[in-house]
C-alpha cells in the first residue's frame, strides 16, 4: 500500500481503520469539527511492531516542508475513530507530522463495540508494556517517512490515551513535550497495566502539560492535586491546568461533554508548551 495516497474510505479499510465514529459514541453531536485535508497528505498506514504485529495507523502532514515535528496521538478507548483522525489533521495544518496508531491491534477492534464490551473485553487486556513499545514503533515508523524529525518529538492523549501520555514520557526521555488530556491518574488498569501517574511523577523529566476539569465525575480534583504534589518533588517541569467549568471529555467536540470555551483555549496552551519546548 502507497502510505502516501490521501485519505480514503478504501484506504481506510485496508488497514483495519474506522471510517466514521465508533458505535459506543453515537450520536454524535452537531458540535462535531470536521477537519479539512486540503493541503494535507492524510490517510491509513501500516507498520510492523516490535512483535512483528501489524500496526494500522493514521498520519496527516503537510504535502510541502521537510523535517517536520512530530506529534504521536494516543487514542481514546474508542481507538482511532473519527475524531482522532481529525486531531491529527488539526496538528497537521499547523505544519506537524501527526501519527495515531491502532493500540488495540492485538485485543480486538473496538469501533463496533459497546461501552461495556470494550472495558471489559479490549482495554481491560491491554498490557503498558507493549503500548510502550507500539509507540517506539510508531516513531521509527515516522523517522522512516524521512521528512519526520523524530528529534522534536511531543506525545499527546486523550483519557485513556492520557495516562499513557504521562507513562509514554517517563517511559521516554528523548520526547520533548507531552499533554496529557484528563487522563487516569491515581488509578491503574489491574494486572496488565498497574502503573499510575503520580507513581511516576517524583522522577518523570520530560515536562508534560495536564489538561484536566473540575466537574470531571472519574477524576477528581483531589487526584490532580495529589499529582501536582508527586510532580514538585521532582524536576520536570510538568504542569496541570484544570478547567472549573468543565468535566471528562472536554476536548470532544462529538460529545456532549465538549466545552468548546476551554478546548479552544486548551489546544492553544497545548501548542505554545510545544513550542516552548522546541516541538
Amino acid at each position: 500500500m502507497n502510505t502516501h495516497d490521501p485519505l480514503s474510505r478504501r484506504a481506510l479499510l485496508a488497514t483495519g481503520l474506522s471510517t466514521g465514529f465508533a458505535l459506543a459514541v453515537q450520536p454524535i453531536t452537531e458540535a462535531a469539527i470536521t477537519t479539512d485535508s486540503a493541503g494535507l497528505i492524510a490517510g491509513a498506514t501500516k507498520f510492523k511492531a516490535a512483535d512483528g504485529v501489524t500496526i494500522s495507523a493514521y498520519q496527516a502532514y503537510p504535502m510541502s516542508g521537510a523535517k517536520l515535528p512530530v506529534v504521536v496521538v494516543v487514542q481514546e478507548i474508542f481507538g482511532v475513530h473519527e475524531h482522532i483522525q481529525d486531531v491529527c489533521r488539526r496538528f497537521a495544518i499547523l505544519g506537524y507530522f501527526a501519527i495515531a496508531p491502532e493500540l488495540f491491534t492485538r485485543q480486538g477492534d473496538v469501533s463496533k463495540m459497546p461501552m461495556d464490551k470494550i472495558i471489559g473485553e479490549v482495554v481491560s487486556k491491554v498490557p503498558d508494556a507493549q503500548v510502550m513499545r507500539d509507540l517506539d514503533a510508531t516513531i521509527a515508523h515516522a523517522k522512516a517517512s524521512g521528512i519526520a524529525d523524530t528529534a522534536r518529538l511531543a506525545v499527546t492523549g486523550f483519557c485513556w490515551g492520557g495516562r499513557i501520555t504521562w507513562l509514554y514520557a517517563a517511559y521516554n526521555p528523548a520526547v520533548k513535550a507531552g499533554g496529557a488530556w484528563y487522563g487516569s491518574l491515581t488509578k491503574g488498569r489491574g494486572a496488565v497495566a498497574p502503573t499510575t501517574a503520580v507513581s511516576i511523577a517524583p522522577t518523570l523529566t520530560v515536562p508534560v502539560l495536564g489538561l484536566y476539569g473540575a466537574k470531571d465525575m472519574g477524576i477528581p480534583v483531589a487526584d490532580v492535586e495529589a499529582m501536582r504534589a508527586a510532580l514538585a518533588t521532582g524536576k520536570s517541569g510538568s504542569e496541570i491546568i484544570v478547567y472549573k467549568d468543565s468535566g471528562h471529555g472536554f476536548h470532544a467536540d462529538y460529545r456532549p461533554s465538549y466545552n468548546a470555551a476551554d478546548a479552544k483555549d486548551a489546544f492553544a496552551r497545548l501548542l505554545a508548551w510545544f513550542k516552548d519546548h522546541g516541538v
